[in-house]
């Protein structure tokens, strides 16, 4: 594209941002326009209304009428944040926000070499969305900005202090003892705190560690391999699913706010459920029910958690978004969350061929029989077997037992002669199966 001036960003299959190790969202505004000083360099194109999001390492804009279109402003590039103008036609008009960025030699925005120095150009923000919160954006920028988050400087500050020197301990003696003695204690004090928070800091930023290795195996699950043709194949599945379970107590390194997103909560909630749904949908086959969801999300969110209705706004957004995951609800109103490649045929497959097993075709199999092979829970497997009932496969028997369900024969009688046994097809298997 010409006047391709700034990197591209990488995005989920739902469209949020790929966060670097580290990165921490902090504030989104829709509607915002990139517009670079067209007087010096009327080389470079200007990017119109986008999803604009500041995180602690950058400024990412996602195109709102392209798909897979984003770019970024690496904040380590910008020299200087003008200060916003206050008069009588800044009123009126749509607020703005002025910074200075660090060019390369070619005239583009280059992440990975430091300030350039040489060549700079100033770039206009423009935000022509409805939100008021203008100013605080304003102020969030400038703490990030601040902040230089993106250095990960950890100075190791080791508390290598100057050579223990020997005190020499002096009788206290008279008030002047008295205050030395009290002088002493606050100093013994004091380096206990400071080791104390050394300790902390120490902790955190092992923590931080922690949780950037586990997103970087989070990462490295989902475009891992699906098939294993190895002989240890069972032990990597059992190993996967180990890591799985422990990916999801880890939880979301930056959760979707309403603080952080404003008017654009439900749909940036909505994108960031869809990614989230990824690694539980496969364990559970390509369905899970709405309300394991919620439980599994809100424990990743830790403190932030959302409220049903939340939820179900999100989910129902996916109609509108380019996601591969959707909301279904089944005629009983149980309502799941199931991959958008999943097929009810491969499912109705697996049941028919378990209804056809000789101790199936006597007794029928519960929900409980059917959960065991599909490997999901009972309440999904009743779920598939009233969908397959309905499909004209199978038919229900209702006893004090509860639910049975058995092969459907009645495609096998011949209307013009109803007690005719064939020798053939699946009349012939049950006649075979109850007589035995």
């Amino acid at each position: 594209m010409a006047g391709q001036w700034l990197p591209p960003g990488e995005l989920t299959l739902s469209g949020r941002p790929v966060l670097r190790p580290g990165e921490v969202e902090c504030f989104l505004l829709s509607a915002v326009d990139i517009e670079p000083d067209i007087e010096t360099h009327p080389s470079l194109t200007t990017y119109k209304a986008g999803i604009l999001t500041l995180t602690t390492h950058r400024l990412i804009w996602i195109s709102s009428a392209t798909a897979n279109d984003a770019v970024f402003v690496p904040l380590s590039l910008v020299t200087h944040i003008f200060t916003p103008k206050k008069s009588l036609k800044a009123m009126f008009a749509s607020p703005r926000i002025r910074f200075e960025l660090s060019l390369s030699d070619s005239g583009r925005v280059d992440p990975d070499k430091p300030r350039h120095g040489a060549r700079s150009v100033v770039v206009t923000l423009v935000m022509r969305g409805k939100s008021d919160n203008h100013e605080l954006f304003y102020t969030k920028l400038w703490e990030a900005w601040r902040a230089h988050a993106w250095e990960n400087s950890d100075p190791g500050t080791s508390g290598s202090e100057a050579a223990s020197s020997v005190a020499i301990r002096v009788p206290v003696v008279g008030v002047a003892g008295i205050l030395r003695k009290e002088q002493e204690m606050w100093e013994s004090t004091d380096k206990s705190l400071q080791d104390a928070f050394q300790d902390l800091n120490a902790l955190m930023s092992k923590a931080k560690e922690m949780v950037m290795l586990a997103e970087k195996m989070r990462q490295k699950l989902l475009a891992g391999p699906n098939s294993h043709t190895s002989t240890g194949g069972d032990e990597e599945m059992g190993s996967k699913e180990e890591m799985q379970d422990w990916l999801l107590s880890v939880g979301i390194i930056s959760p979707v706010t309403k603080e952080s997103a404003g008017a654009l909560y439900h749909q940036q909630l909505s994108r960031q459920l869809a990614d989230f749904v990824k690694i539980p949908l496969e364990r559970a086959g390509g369905m899970i029910n709405l309300i394991d969801i919620y439980c599994l999300f809100n424990r990743a969110r830790g403190t932030e958690l959302i409220s049903p209705d939340d939820l179900l706004q999100a989910c129902t957004l996916w109609e509108k978004l380019d996601v591969p995951v959707m909301m279904r609800k089944f005629d009983s109103g149980v309502m799941v969350v199931q991959s958008k490649s999943h097929r009810d045929e491969e499912v109705f497959g697996r049941i028919k061929s378990l209804v056809l097993k000789p101790e199936a075709l006597r007794n029928g199999i519960s929900p409980s029989d059917a959960a065991m092979t599909l490997g999901i829970a009972p309440a999904m497997a009743k779920e598939h077997l009233l969908a397959a009932e309905s499909r004209g496969l199978l038919c229900r028997d209702i006893s004090p037992d509860g639910f049975r369900f058995f092969v459907n024969l009645f495609p096998e009688i011949t209307l013009d002669d109803i007690y005719l046994v064939k020798d053939d097809g699946i009349y012939a298997t049950w006649v075979a199966a109850v007589t035995s």
